[in-house]
């Protein structure tokens, strides 16, 4: 810490993007990125989860995590910025205007919940600009990283956690049905896990007494096509597009599975403090594997039957969950649309991949992560 301070005074000029600089140092200020990045998925865990039991708090402990890894962001882009280092233009002005919407959002979010009400639906504008603000960010995070972080003996493992933060930041939204499915079953076991405050402002908010339809409202306000939708096509998309650029064999099972892990903690860790608990998406998993064996096929083939393959054993691995375990409803006959824009989204990565500057990406990123597997579209 002490050395790397060092760095951080003496090269603290005025630079180019791009600018030469320690490896010592580039390294430490992608692992600030690494610190920061998990505060702000602790935060935004406990988040969710604070606000299925309490009303708002601006000042709640989930939102304080939060803040203080959003404050580190801050700090890491201003250094980039101003000195140059870590970051070449392109990588910058993903970070920048990542950052610049997050925090233009949110003060939005608290007007909008003062003017509003309830905090708790995932999917309000003012909550897709603080992921959309994220995910900017994220962009730029890999970017860069892909392209300067190749001197960490960590490489492989902080490439997978950073594109487990953007599977973490599009599943985020589905995790208001993962929520609110035992949200209501508490409900309907009389032991609703919402405090009576929030329960009756839930009521108030739709105009209606307290009663099982405002307690749904509440719990699962979106219809039953989305969640499936959405978790195939952003959260194992995700995944596709890490195995494609990443170039590792079973890349997507990994990152999956540490997700999965992830959940699995926090929801141990939760329960143990009486805070309400979440479905776990167990499914993404069954997807991921699925990825990485449709990387055997033949690449004119791949994203048809690859699609093919991931949407089916999904869905039905969804079906299983529900079944034996805990799951939103879901409508399955969205599989025949689903299907067919995942295989539209494997060709465009496919297509866009396999174009000069697609390599060259693809190179630094397999390059980084000592990736054995050719660059060419073959298996």
């Amino acid at each position: 810490m002490a050395a790397t301070a060092e760095l951080i005074r003496g090269h603290w000029t005025r630079g180019e993007p791009g600018r030469d600089a320690p490896e010592q140092l580039v390294v430490a200020l992608y692992r600030w990125w690494v610190v920061a990045m998990t505060l702000k998925t602790l935060g935004a865990t406990w988040d969710i989860c604070w606000h299925f039991r309490w009303l708002r708090d601006d000042l709640a402990p989930p939102h304080m995590i939060n803040t203080v890894g959003t404050a580190i962001v801050v700090g890491l882009v201003v250094f980039h910025t101003y000195t140059g280092i870590g970051a070449d233009r392109a990588t910058l002005r993903w970070m920048q205007w990542g950052l610049g919407i997050f925090l233009v959002a949110a003060p939005l979010d608290v007007i909008n919940h003062r003017v509003n009400g309830l905090d708790i639906t995932a999917w309000s504008p003012s909550h897709a600009l603080l992921y959309i603000g994220t995910g900017l960010m994220s962009i730029g995070l890999l970017r860069g990283w892909a392209r300067y972080g190749g001197g960490d003996r960590y490489s492989y493992a902080i490439t997978c956690f950073l594109w487990f933060t953007v599977l973490d930041n599009f599943l985020f939204l589905n995790q208001h049905q993962e929520y609110g499915v035992l949200g209501l079953a508490a409900w309907d076991r009389g032991t609703p896990y919402a405090d009576d405050e929030l329960l009756q402002f839930a009521a108030d908010d739709l105009g209606r007494p307290l009663d099982r339809i405002a307690v749904e409202h509440f719990t699962l306000p979106v219809p039953d096509w989305v969640y499936p939708t959405w978790a195939v096509l952003t959260g194992l998309g995700t995944l596709l597009l890490a195995r494609r650029l990443v170039g590792r064999k079973w890349t997507a099972t990994t990152i999956a599975a540490g997700y999965l892990a992830f959940r699995c903690v926090a929801w141990g860790l939760l329960a143990a403090a009486d805070f309400p608990i979440s479905a776990v998406p167990f499914f993404v998993l069954a997807g991921a594997v699925a990825i990485d064996l449709s990387f055997q096929l033949a690449a004119r083939i791949r994203p048809v039957v690859g699609a093919a393959a991931v949407t089916s054993v999904s869905y039905a691995a969804l079906s299983l969950q529900e079944t034996y375990l805990a799951a939103p409803p879901a409508d399955y006959s969205t599989a025949l649309y689903v299907v067919v824009l995942f295989a539209g989204l494997w060709w465009l990565f496919q297509f866009l991949l396999d174009t000069e500057q697609g390599q060259q990406l693809v190179l630094r990123a397999q390059t980084m992560t000592g990736a054995r597997e050719s660059t060419t579209p073959s298996p």
